[in-house]
């Protein structure tokens, strides 16, 4: 009896062996909250493994990944928006995915949207997953451009500025046929990316603000602002506002869908859609947003955490994401089902998905996005021309580049 209780108490006090695999996985936002909804079938299907989602908020989402990565505690997958993927690249904190996807039935690069997946490649190699799309297209108040003789949406900036101009004599010098809000650098943005001009030159070592390209996009945005087009205060109900007639257009992103569809009264809903932007020749490029599924350097379970990827980028599972956040589906095959093919004011972005181009791919781009922003404000404001303007914004950006060129030319004199 004492041996017995002897092995009984050794027994109690040896170290369990952990069984199977916990997999930590932290998303943002909303996405976070409703993602858990899709792990039990996930664990269901990979026995043995279990997944703990920890949800971040997106204002803290960039320093808690940067203070996990210094202190050596990265979860096994994380979101990251797709403009952060270049700057943890660089750190080292991603584990590249080509061989994953080389050997993978269920990612198919060919189903993206090329733009899309293009914002995972830095420096040769793939480093995320997309998981949502985001892009900017034209909202519009059809009935208006109808009254100022126009039966479709403009697809060119001649035939666009032609028909704000008409809209205006219309609607008189109290309403305005645009609204580009100053605290948003995404509408300059997508105008810059239609054209073939880089806006960073040299391997993103300085800015390309002062190409030809750039002069004719910020050319344009101050002309809507100069010819009176577009209001210089602030809006604090676009829905409002865009409702009454006192803006006919406005470009924005997927969530605005929603938005319209809930916060237009029943008797305007007919009057409004979506349209692809105009560009300089015809239909052109915008911003390629959205978020990607993206894997840790330092994970002890890659195997486990791919096949979660894996999992999360399936249609099926896409589709159930889809009617539970109202994310876009980076995959084409996604877009046949009835509940997007159907949408009609869903048809501009899935156009527009097949045009979007993605930001430069260096860490310190949302600097200089801020500062472009700054100084496009400026010009509209008659603080600057547009000449004096792309000197400062290429000053501006080869100041932020400074450490990059440093640490380039350290990489290229080894």
């Amino acid at each position: 009896m004492l041996l017995s209780l002897a092995c009984g108490l050794l027994a109690s006090c040896a170290p369990r062996k952990q069984e199977g695999v916990v997999l930590k996985f932290w998303a943002m936002g909303r996405e976070g909250e409703v993602v858990t909804a899709l792990m039990p079938e996930f664990e269901r299907t990979h026995p043995g493994v279990r997944v703990e989602v920890q949800q971040l908020p997106w204002t803290a989402a960039h320093e808690k990944l940067l203070t996990a990565f210094a202190g050596d505690v990265m979860p096994d997958i994380f979101q990251l928006g797709n403009t952060w993927v270049p700057e943890f690249a660089v750190l080292g904190a991603l584990l590249p995915l080509d061989a994953q996807v080389a050997a993978s039935t269920l990612v198919t690069p060919a189903d993206y949207f090329p733009g899309i997946w293009d914002t995972n490649i830095v420096d040769g190699k793939l480093w995320g997953a997309p998981w949502y799309v985001d892009t900017r297209v034209l909202f519009y108040r059809r009935d208006m451009l109808a009254r100022a003789g126009y039966a479709k949406p403009p697809q060119t900036w001649t035939e666009w500025m032609k028909a704000m101009n008409a809209i205006k004599r219309r609607v008189g010098p109290e309403n305005y046929a645009i609204l580009l809000p100053s605290d948003e650098f995404e509408p300059l943005m997508a105008l810059a990316l239609q054209n073939d001009e880089p806006l960073l030159r040299d391997g993103g070592r300085y800015g390309n603000f002062r190409s030809a390209g750039f002069r004719r996009s910020l050319q344009l945005y101050a002309d809507m602002f100069a010819q009176k087009l577009a209001p210089m205060n602030r809006i604090t109900n676009v829905y409002h506002e865009f409702g009454m007639g006192y803006v006919s257009f406005y470009i924005s992103g997927p969530w605005n869908m929603g938005e319209f569809k809930r916060r237009l009264p029943a008797d305007q809903q007919q009057h409004w859609m979506t349209a692809i932007l105009p560009g300089p020749s015809g239909p052109a490029a915008s911003i390629a947003g959205g978020s990607s599924l993206v894997l840790s350097a330092s994970s002890k379970h890659p195997r486990e955490a791919w096949q979660l990827i894996e999992y999360l980028s399936r249609t099926d599972t896409a589709a159930r994401f889809h009617e539970l956040t109202g994310d876009l589906p980076p995959r084409r095959s996604n877009w046949s089902a009835p509940r997007l093919a159907n949408d009609v004011y869903a048809q501009a972005f899935r156009q527009q998905f097949e045009r979007v181009k993605p930001a430069p791919k260096v860490p310190e781009w949302e600097r200089i996005a801020t500062e472009m922003r700054l100084v496009a404000e400026r010009v509209t404001h008659g603080e600057l021309t547009v000449d004096q303007a792309v000197v400062a914004l290429d000053a501006k950006a080869d100041h932020i580049l400074e450490k990059r060129r440093w640490m380039l030319a350290r990489k290229e004199a080894r």
